[in-house]
């Protein structure tokens, strides 16, 4: 009796091995989680922020509150940092080096400057100067690009006013 080849099935399943296919779906799975995270996120927020409230019956610890308010400062950029990746796939630098700065500058409020060892402390200033150093290059870099892109022309003076207002204002189009 001669083998006979089954017949291939439904060619379906071969598209979901496309490449295209592929990013598609990890790309869905990668926004599932990204949207979970702001849906735990905000859940974390509102949990802080009723804590907060109820600890200002209590006699108020000036350290205390203003860490809780920097800590909701801090999930508040967090989640616009997710936001902003929902939005453009990206990561934005400034928001990420934002967010770090305020969580610096919260340890050390939390522990009081005094209190801290000094080579700590000196860890936690170099620390603060690279991020500003990165918020500076950020705002260079912007203005490199932006003069790349703009041809140099003769405008006159009030064509240049609306071009540097148009700088300031569209900082965050370009992806660093």
């Amino acid at each position: 009796m001669p083998i006979k080849y089954l017949s291939l099935p439904n060619q379906g399943w071969k598209s979901w091995f496309e490449k295209g296919t592929i990013v598609h779906n990890l790309e869905f799975f990668q926004d599932f989680i990204v949207i979970s995270l702001c849906i735990g996120l905000f859940c974390v927020m509102l949990i802080r922020l009723g804590e907060m409230f109820l600890s200002l019956l209590q006699p108020i610890n000036f350290q205390a509150v203003t860490s809780d308010i920097l800590f909701v400062l801090i999930l508040v950029e967090i989640f616009r940092l997710l936001i902003i990746y929902l939005q453009e796939q990206r990561i934005s630098i400034g928001t990420a080096v934002e967010v770090s700065l305020v969580s610096a500058l919260r340890e050390v409020i939390l522990q009081g400057v005094v209190d801290i060892p000094l080579d700590r402390l000196l860890g936690v200033c170099a620390f603060l100067v690279v991020l500003g150093g990165l918020l500076c290059l950020r705002v260079w870099m912007f203005q490199r690009f932006d003069a790349i892109a703009k041809p140099k022309t003769q405008n006159p003076p009030d064509a240049r006013h609306s071009q540097s207002h148009h700088r300031s204002s569209s900082i965050e189009h370009y992806p660093f």
